[in-house]
């Protein structure tokens, strides 16, 4: 069913016929794609659509709203609704909820729980914002490794749920403390009457509740797990961590370096939601301190004033040469920005980096002073354009004012990023736009010196 269908009937009002198409192969609508469907939708709207569904399904939908509907769809139901929402949703799905509320407000929508979930959300709380605990299901299945698979069995179907976090059941200790994990497979494909202790492969491995999003995001990559447990300093298991929550934590950081590479503040909400005014505040501050810094390439150009008017050949290459260095400082902070992302390199390879880049930036400016030499020398060859009797020291200038420019250029790009990462500043934060402006401004010194020295007694 695609989305402007799902639009159509949630705008005439059709939910039940809408919720039914589940049963029919082919035409499922899953809780994600109604979500989607109110995307550009006005909220008062969505929120009567939404109090207008099955209450089943509306704790259904809830979880893949965007949190800034979500706080208004609950203080605009009816509080009976709206607690019995909030208490039915998975503990993952609840504390990414209340990770998100501060002050007042938290302690407002802490009212909806009951005093069991209320305990609950509150220990998980008092962990960093940025710790896996943010991000924990409790609703886990344990078993003792003495059981067999058939009481093992029996055990989970008389006293746990169908949930996502049930795919890998967990062994542990008469403390509680993890032993080991099993997937369900492996209890389907074994002989009844098999230990659990026998079938165990030892391989289990486990995030602490300290633990950082980022450090669960790498764990999940290295050791291509769908769930993972999470334990506390004792390794007694207090919940687990589904894919599907690290994802988004990887789709929101990716997200907000790539905003902050742009050069903007990261956004509070998807674009779509985003209010004008907001949007411009994000935007305006650094493109002030651009601005700025770009206003001192016209400073620059005005302490070359002498040069400039004695040589007006000069001035016409400046776009080609500031470009040039913006350009490859952008490519060079790119590639390490993401590097350093993938853990690739850490601020310890900063002597590795600077080599490479060292080399790297001689053959670009090599490769580019060579065609800058090449164009100058074929237009006044073909007398496409005159540059005047000293052309040719004219091509050796820009040469290697480009060599030079693109050398600090890359050098740039890529040793800013670790040195922002040195004093604990997100590095994306040295985005293209930054490292162009730095460039911009020291590539016209780089340019007129090199133009003083070779064309001195000549054009200069």
């Amino acid at each position: 069913m695609n989305l402007k269908n799902i639009k159509s009937r949630l705008l005439h009002g059709d939910f039940t016929n809408l919720f039914s198409f589940g049963r029919n192969r082919g035409q499922q609508v899953h809780p994600a794609e109604i979500a989607r469907a109110f995307t550009d939708m006005p909220d008062d709207a969505v929120v009567q659509m939404f109090a207008s569904f099955p209450v089943t399904n509306q704790v259904n939908v809830f979880p893949y709203l965007d949190f800034r509907l979500e706080k208004k769809i609950v203080r605009q139901l009816p509080k009976e609704k709206a607690s019995y929402i909030l208490n039915e949703l998975s503990s993952d799905d609840r504390i990414t909820f209340y990770s998100s509320l501060k002050g007042v407000e938290l302690s407002f929508f802490l009212d909806f729980l009951s005093e069991a979930n209320k305990r609950a959300t509150h220990d998980l709380l008092g962990y960093p914002r940025n710790s896996v605990a943010q991000l924990i299901n409790t609703d886990f299945a344990a078993i003792e490794k003495d059981m067999t698979v058939a009481e093992a069995c029996a055990y989970l179907r008389r006293y746990h749920k169908d949930t996502e976090a049930t795919n890998v059941i967990y062994i542990v200790d008469k403390d509680g403390r993890l032993i080991d994990d099993v997937p369900v497979r492996r209890l389907v494909l074994n002989e009844p009457d098999k230990k659990i202790e026998d079938i165990l492969d030892g391989f289990g491995n486990a995030l602490k509740i300290t633990d950082t999003k980022e450090q669960a995001v790498a764990m999940f990559k290295e050791y291509d797990r769908v769930v993972l447990p999470v334990v506390n300093t004792d390794d007694v298991l207090l919940g687990v961590l589904t894919v599907d929550d690290v994802l988004d934590v990887e789709e929101e950081a990716t997200t907000r370096n790539m905003q902050r590479f742009g050069g903007l503040e990261s956004l509070d909400y998807p674009y779509v939601k985003t209010k004008f005014f907001s949007l411009i505040g994000k935007r305006a501050g650094w493109l002030v301190i651009l601005f700025v810094g770009e206003m001192l390439t016209a400073t620059a150009m005005g302490h070359f004033d002498a040069e400039i008017s004695k040589a007006v050949v000069l001035a016409l290459f400046v776009p080609l040469i500031i470009s040039s260095g913006g350009n490859s400082g952008s490519q060079a902070a790119t590639l390490i920005i993401r590097a350093m992302a993938l853990k690739e390199l850490t601020i310890k390879d900063w002597w590795y980096v600077m080599r490479r880049e060292i080399l790297s930036g001689l053959t670009l400016g090599i490769i580019l002073g060579s065609i800058g030499f090449i164009r100058i020398t074929a237009w006044q060859q073909f007398h496409w354009f005159d540059y005047g009797i000293h052309w040719l020291l004219l091509a050796v200038t820009i040469f290697f004012s480009l060599v030079g420019i693109v050398l600090w250029g890359t050098l740039s790009g890529s040793m800013v990023p670790i040195v922002l990462k040195k004093f604990r500043i997100d590095p994306a934060t040295s985005s293209a736009p930054f490292v162009a402006t730095l460039v911009d401004v020291t590539g016209l010194v780089i340019y007129f010196s090199i133009a003083a020295i070779i064309l001195k007694g000549t054009l200069l």
